[in-house]
């Protein structure tokens, strides 16, 4: 009895992987805003809602871990974006900073 022999045809395994968006592999930047003695609590919610488009209770929420805890992490962006987000809140005179997560 002759057996017929057909390809093997087998999953590939692992594809997925590298096929996935680059983005996902490319570290990410935290946005920071420091304390300082100068701008008012309602002026840096006020700052937060513009740069960001939060709502007040999230932009209440980040000005008060400046205030409370010296500092707050406002969000995790590419390079390019927490650049763009530092050079605006700077430009309303608050200290931010950003760090590679």
């Amino acid at each position: 009895m002759a057996e017929t022999a057909e390809p093997l045809v087998l999953p590939d395994i692992g594809h997925e992987e590298e096929t996935s968006p680059k983005d996902s592999l490319e570290p990410g930047y935290l946005v920071i805003c420091w304390d300082d003695p100068v701008n008012l609590m309602d002026y840096v919610t006020h700052v937060f809602q513009t740069v960001f488009g939060w709502n007040k209770p999230k932009a209440e929420f980040h000005m008060l871990q400046v205030h409370n805890q010296g500092k707050s992490v406002l969000t995790r962006e590419s390079l390019e974006k927490a650049e763009h987000y530092v050079h605006q809140l700077q430009k309303y005179s608050l200290h931010a900073t950003m760090e590679r997560d």
